[in-house]
């Protein structure tokens, strides 16, 4: 075998932005399965046992994705190797989000196991790819100790039952999600920085942009196929259809009209991309957790536009955006290094739209809260035009 053979398969890095390749867009598509699966049973367990479990399994789905996401940046995934991991981690999440509504129940192992091997496995595999000697191996092997402790809990999870079961995949969660906070810092292992991730930063901006335009998706989707299944297209309905329709368009506003362009940049030019990149992720669970959230509200806004708001059905009408806000809010702090008074407004305009629900109808609701979510994208649209204009 040649040496060239033997050599990693890492991305050639020219100073030019590495663009997204066909293998990660494929990859891709299994998480917008994931999203939809997510959110059927936020909307089938609206209750706090229902939220608690979601969030868990949502923090799963996302880890999965994010540690694929920086594998991808290094890694060529044109290369038949890294495809190959690839096109196996894809079969593992498909895998483990198709057991997502039984995951607290039946499939507990499936879910566990998959997600399991899929951390456990990749990691290891890209140790083996780099070998002991390359700059990138002692950061790998600090991730496989924490995804190998984290593998532990998800097991033991699986054996578990009810409480018990939550309780020990959450652990397993926040392994993997605060580790690298510390730079996986690991007992005789040491820790990594972050200027040690050489990270290509128009890359993975991109990656995290294509998974929201996946949430967003989902979001349309969903509406579309309950309006597919309604019998009578009445006032309702349509007016439940263009409410739904706006909250979504005022989501995409937020992002991709406004900030997503001076993303890239940012991350492109930083001083310490891998610092960046890693507060893009952390973000970004909480703006996709906004959308997934904000699609069980559209969806009951759309079954029944007529019916009274319930304090449960307030709080998830308000939770989506405001969570969706939070995580916006954050993004544009890490971006520009200042979260804008647009995101506080509506927030506060959101606190007092929870009080005042449950005096109406769903199809009100829909559009009260849609009605915020557009009135902040305008502000935002205003205020950079006018520092444009400076």
């Amino acid at each position: 075998m040649s040496t060239r053979l033997r050599l990693p398969a890492l991305r050639q890095r020219d100073g030019h932005h590495a663009r997204v390749t066909y293998e990660e867009l494929f990859f891709d598509l299994v998480y917008v399965f994931a999203v939809t699966q997510l959110s059927h049973h936020l909307l089938h367990h609206l209750d706090l046992a229902g939220v608690l479990q979601t969030l868990v399994l949502w923090f799963a789905v996302w880890l999965g994705w994010q540690y694929a996401c920086w594998v991808s940046n290094w890694f060529d995934p044109e290369a038949p190797r890294i495809r190959g991991l690839l096109f196996a981690t894809m079969l593992l999440a498909l895998l483990m989000s198709s057991s997502i509504p039984e995951a607290f129940a039946d499939r507990a192992w499936v879910f566990a196991g998959a997600y399991a091997t899929m951390q456990v496995g990749r990691t290891a595999f890209v140790l083996l790819e780099v070998g002991r000697t390359h700059p990138l191996a002692p950061n790998f092997r600090r991730m496989l100790a924490w995804v190998s402790v984290s593998a532990c809990f998800w097991l033991a999870g699986a054996a578990s039952e009810g409480n018990a079961r939550l309780a020990l995949w959450a652990v397993a969660v926040a392994c993997e999600y605060v580790s690298p906070m510390f730079g996986f810092a690991f007992p005789g292992l040491g820790r990594s920085h972050t200027r040690e991730w050489t990270i290509e930063g128009g890359h993975l901006a991109e990656r995290c942009q294509l998974f929201v335009i996946v949430a967003l998706g989902e979001t349309l989707l969903a509406t579309g196929g309950v309006l597919s299944e309604v019998e009578q297209w009445s006032g309702a309905v349509v007016s439940a259809v263009l409410a739904t329709f706006a909250g979504t368009i005022a989501m995409w506003w937020l992002y991709f009209g406004i900030s997503s362009r001076d993303a890239t940049e940012a991350i492109s030019h930083a001083e310490d991309p891998g610092r960046m990149g890693a507060n893009f992720h952390y973000v970004h669970a909480l703006l996709i957790a906004g959308i997934i959230a904000t699609a069980v509200g559209n969806d009951l806004v759309m079954d029944h536009p007529h019916a009274a708001v319930t304090s449960v059905y307030a709080a998830v009408l308000v939770a989506g955006p405001l969570i969706y806000l939070l995580g916006s809010a954050l993004y544009k702090r890490v971006v520009y290094g200042r979260a804008p008074y647009s995101h506080l407004i509506g927030a506060v305009a959101l606190g007092v739209l929870g009080v005042v629900l449950p005096q109406t109808h769903l199809l009100a609701a829909g559009w009260l809260t849609s009605a915020v979510l557009l009135a902040v994208g305008l502000m935002d649209t205003r205020l950079k035009q006018r520092l444009q204009r400076a």
